[in-house]
C-alpha cells in the first residue's frame, strides 16, 4: 500500500468509523480511481454472504473519497454529502469484496466545480462497482452535494 493509500485509509477509519468496523482498506487512490476492499466476516449476513448495507456503505465511500480527493488537489472544504443512493445487487457476496469508484465524465465534474464556485452547493452523479474475485456483483449510483465551508 502507498503512503498516501495508507494516509486515506487512516482518515477514513477516524472521520468514518464505520469503516474501521467494516474493515475498509485503500487499496487504490488517486484523481482518476478508488479501489477499497472489505473482508466478508466483519460484513456477514445470516445467509453467510455479505450484508447489503456493507455493500452499498462500501460503494457510497469509495464514490465519496475520489469527490474528496479531487476537491482536496483543487483546495476545497466543501462538505461533501450523499443525497441519493441506488443499488442494484445482481450476484451474493460470498467473500472478501472491493468497490472501485472512476471518474468518467470530466466534464460532470469540471460543471460541479463551476456550479459550487458560484453558488456554494453543487451536485454530481458518481457510480462504483462491487466486485468479487474481479467478478462484478453489484452497482452503485449516487448523487453527492458539495457545500462550500
Amino acid at each position: 500500500m502507498s503512503a498516501t493509500a495508507a494516509a486515506i485509509e487512516r482518515e477514513l477509519h477516524t472521520d468514518i468509523p464505520l469503516s474501521l468496523a467494516m474493515g475498509v482498506r485503500v487499496s487504490e487512490a488517486s484523481l482518476e480511481r478508488v479501489r477499497l476492499s472489505a473482508p466478508l466476516a466483519a460484513n456477514l449476513n445470516p445467509h453467510a454472504t455479505v450484508f447489503g448495507g456493507s455493500a452499498v456503505a462500501l460503494a457510497i465511500l469509495a464514490s465519496w473519497t475520489l469527490l474528496r480527493l479531487r476537491e482536496r488537489a483543487v483546495g476545497s472544504t466543501a462538505a461533501l454529502l450523499i443525497q441519493r443512493s441506488s443499488m442494484q445487487y445482481e450476484h451474493p457476496i460470498t467473500s472478501a469484496f472491493e468497490a472501485l469508484c472512476e471518474l468518467r465524465d470530466e466534464e460532470a465534474y469540471e460543471r460541479f466545480r463551476r456550479t459550487l464556485e458560484r453558488h456554494g452547493r453543487a451536485r454530481i452523479t458518481l457510480g462504483a462497482l462491487i466486485a468479487q474475485d474481479g467478478a462484478r456483483r453489484a452497482s452503485f449510483e449516487g448523487d453527492f452535494v458539495g457545500l462550500r465551508s
